[in-house]
């Protein structure tokens, strides 16, 4: 490590805005033995300032399933300017990882802990045969789907619902903090928030939806379906298991209908298949003004 990079520093917060293909990593979160999004980036850190700060995720993304957008942020002592950050992280991380923009932000930025919303976007590729340089990215589909029947399902998960019925079954679910995992589990709050008290479990998968639509989208790769979903916080599989559901509602497996009696239900067995975590993106991360 240069020996400048340590001379008169201060800590400072990074905040970094990364895209990655998630096919050969088993998901963002530090795994012994595994190549992860989180132990790339330390370890590039290490190799690049000598300090290996845990990059702390805004959402921690599961095994196959791809970032367009995704922020993290860390402490760093080096006293290295951001774009020079970015340059040398993009000059040792794997190909499939890549350095969108590096920042300063104030101390108190939280990569997960301060996002007001996030969007996530499935993508399903509808033509009879996909293309092999789009096969890591979509769910392909080639069955006829009942696009008005998509719409109708996906406006009925927009506004606050126990989404406990499309959340991951794990036997140990009451134990847990349910954010260790795909999607981020806590409802997204201000670093400035008081810490609440312990909720009861029922109100512990309860998200609200801001949006929730279906958008058809045609190109030279073919035609595409994609849902898009922006809410404050996401279960475990949650968006996975929306798409498998309602993708059984387009093949008129079940109706639109039903969503209600679904969510009611509270039971993961009540809803449809999860979808495969290929077709997932993490779109986007919104923040404040401050940050």
């Amino acid at each position: 490590m240069n020996d400048s990079l340590q001379s008169d520093s201060i800590q400072r917060t990074f905040r970094l805005t990364l895209a990655y293909d998630g096919t050969e990593f088993h998901g963002w979160q530090v795994q012994p033995g595994l190549s992860t999004i989180q132990g790339e980036l330390q370890a590039a850190l290490g190799r690049i300032t000598g300090e290996t700060p845990l990059p702390q995720g805004s959402g921690r993304t599961d095994t196959g399933v791809h970032a367009l957008a995704q922020v993290a942020s860390f402490p760093l002592q080096a006293n290295i300017p951001p774009q020079n950050l970015m340059r040398a992280l993009n000059g040792t991380l794997p190909p499939a990882i890549r350095v969108l923009e590096s920042r300063t932000v104030p101390g108190a930025f939280h990569a997960r802990h301060s996002a007001v919303a996030k969007t996530y976007e499935y993508r399903v590729f509808r033509e009879a045969v996909c293309p092999p340089f789009l096969a890591r990215y979509v769910l392909p589909c080639p069955w006829t789907l009942d696009i008005d029947a998509l719409q109708r399902s996906a406006r009925h998960f927009e506004g606050r619902h126990d989404f406990l019925s499309f959340a991951a079954t794990d036997p140990d679910l009451a134990s847990r903090n349910l954010d260790a995992n795909t999607e981020t589990g806590q409802e997204l709050k201000a670093p400035t928030s008081p810490v609440p008290e312990p909720e009861p479990m029922e109100s512990q998968t309860v998200r609200t939806v801001f949006s929730s639509i279906w958008e058809e989208r045609h190109g030279e790769s073919g035609d595409l379906l994609v849902y898009r979903v922006c809410g404050n916080g996401f279960l475990h599989h949650m968006v996975r298991n929306l798409v498998g559901t309602m993708l059984e509602v387009g093949r008129g497996n079940l109706n639109s209908h039903d969503i209600p009696r679904i969510l009611a239900a509270r039971s993961r067995s009540a809803a449809g298949p999860t979808a495969p975590a290929r077709g997932l993106f993490l779109h986007s991360v919104e923040y404040d003004e401050r940050n």
